[in-house]
């Protein structure tokens, strides 16, 4: 496929004001971080909770209980992994979300029960996929923030180590959707899948195998675990980033929709843009639980 300039300059420039924000929530401070993921939770829940709708209309008639209470009930997940690292006026998070979520997991369905004007499984079915597709996978990601805040190496490195993890997953998944975007246009031309005509197996490979290399060399540099682990980890982020990526096109196809939302020009929604993390964190996060010290 050709390069379109007009579309990536839209792209790069929608892209410049994204790594900003990005960078600005996930490197101020851990409140900062909370803050930035709770934003992206609440916009993929919205997004994820509209294709729902547009798959299957019977979602439409969910209670706002349910609407909003599942979302809530998600969010008290990413509370729940903030651990010990987060704490207000003497009350941690971790402890307030673990609480709150054991009360969601008795008041949701009861109340699904008695008020529904009729009661469907499916729809259950639904919110608690989300849950697992959206706010377990941005748990995850904070429970990786709190993974460095606790594995410092030293004073020198120690505010380094508590978002090096989580930012260089974003570093990946920018590098291996960059170079798959532009290898592709240029030599592009075998079709990955029919659910994504635009991706080409010549773009997927070598964004991949650039991933890795660009990763593995600043994992080299920054010193902070092994590149062995920064290859690994990268290479987890290239497929199931691509994985994500066409989970949610084929989502977006059911529901006859090009974006999952608007708010992002040139790349969408908030699923759009976050389709790859949220296949890929819980994977990195297993690799780097089992094996990085």
């Amino acid at each position: 496929m050709a390069l379109n300039i007009a579309t990536f300059k839209t792209r790069a420039a929608t892209a410049g004001v994204f790594v900003l924000v990005m960078l600005l929530g996930l490197c101020w401070n851990h409140w900062s971080f909370f803050l930035l993921f709770s934003v992206i939770h609440f916009g993929c829940w919205y997004e994820y909770q509209k294709l729902i709708a547009a798959i299957d209309p019977a979602y439409k008639d969910i209670s706002p209980f349910h609407r909003y209470g599942v979302m809530i009930a998600g969010w008290c997940i990413l509370l729940y992994f903030t651990n010990d690292a987060f704490t207000i006026f003497g009350l941690q998070l971790h402890a307030l979300g673990w609480w709150l979520g054991i009360i969601a997991v008795f008041v949701l369905p009861v109340v699904e029960t008695l008020f529904s004007r009729q009661l469907e499984l499916k729809n259950i079915g639904y919110s608690a996929l989300g849950l697992l597709y959206i706010s377990l996978s941005l748990g995850l990601m904070v429970d990786l923030r709190c993974f460095g805040m606790h594995n410092g190496h030293g004073s020198t490195n120690f505010d380094f180590m508590e978002y090096v993890l989580p930012l260089g997953i974003f570093v990946a998944l920018w590098i291996n959707d960059t170079m798959a975007y532009i290898v592709g246009s240029f030599i592009g031309k075998t079709p990955f899948s029919k659910i994504s005509p635009k991706k080409t197996w010549e773009g997927t490979i070598g964004g991949a195998v650039l991933c890795m290399l660009v990763v593995g060399l600043l994992g080299w540099w920054a010193g902070i675990y092994t590149v062995k682990d920064w290859i690994i980890i990268a290479a987890i982020v290239a497929v199931f980033g691509v994985s994500g990526d066409l989970l949610e096109s084929k989502l977006k196809r059911m529901a006859g929709v090009k974006d999952s939302g608007s708010i992002m020009p040139g790349h969408g929604g908030f699923l759009d843009r976050f389709d790859s993390l949220l296949l890929s964190a819980p994977f990195v996060w297993l690799y780097v639980q089992s094996f990085v010290n």
